[in-house]
């Protein structure tokens, strides 16, 4: 199965990756757990001029072209091959990702959107997304605490102001609301414990194959 975890900034969606990656291991289950943008070397060096502070003056569509850009390597080199050999993939960010930032946040033409979704992964979709809700105002606080503490600076998309990562917001919860099948919000509230038993309940609930 290929699994997807989606939120706005500081929505903790990572830290509750990490944490699944490592209750499946510990169970002596192999999974692969990776990201977007990066995920490949080559992806990974796309990531860094993306998510760079210094890079504020990025055109929208140079912005899109380069998700695309790391989206296609990651695929064709770690997403698929784990799929092909019957791993199973747990992805922090994917498609719905430029939907809700280019689509809703920048305000590019979701139309545009889909195609080179469909054209940069070859047609692949995850088998279950999760969406990690919470409001801007506390994500955005829980962004900026996160940011202070690293070494690697990743804090381009925070730097936004609140209307663009309401709009992201918006952006996901109509996404989950098109696709009730795929989708599974998952609360984001409350203390790391507590929203991976949510965690764990969603994914018991829509793929128990993989918990069986």
């Amino acid at each position: 199965m290929f699994i997807t975890f989606e939120g706005p900034e500081g929505s903790g969606k990572s830290t509750q990756i990490q944490r699944l990656g490592e209750w499946f291991r510990a169970a002596g289950r192999a999974c692969v757990v990776t990201k977007e943008p990066g995920g490949t070397p080559i992806s990974d060096r796309i990531r860094a001029i993306l998510l760079d502070s210094a890079a504020a003056a990025m055109d929208p569509m140079t912005e899109l072209l380069l998700y695309a850009a790391s989206r296609r390597q990651h695929v064709v080199e770690i997403i698929r091959p784990s799929l092909d050999r019957g791993v199973p993939v747990f992805c922090d960010r994917y498609t719905d990702a430029t939907v809700a930032y280019q689509g809703y946040g920048r305000l590019l033409d979701l139309g545009r959107l889909e195609t080179l979704n469909e054209w940069a992964t070859g047609g692949l979709h995850p088998d279950l997304t999760l969406l990690f809700d919470i409001d801007e105002e506390t994500g955005l606080a829980r962004a900026h605490a996160r940011n202070s503490t690293m070494t690697v600076d990743e804090s381009r998309l925070e730097m936004e102001d609140l209307r663009f990562h309401r709009r992201v917001r918006e952006g996901y919860l109509a996404l989950a609301l098109a696709e009730p099948k795929r989708f599974v919000t998952v609360d984001a509230r409350g203390n790391i414990d507590e929203v991976f038993a949510r965690t764990l309940e969603a994914v018991r609930a829509r793929a128990p194959q993989l918990l069986a």
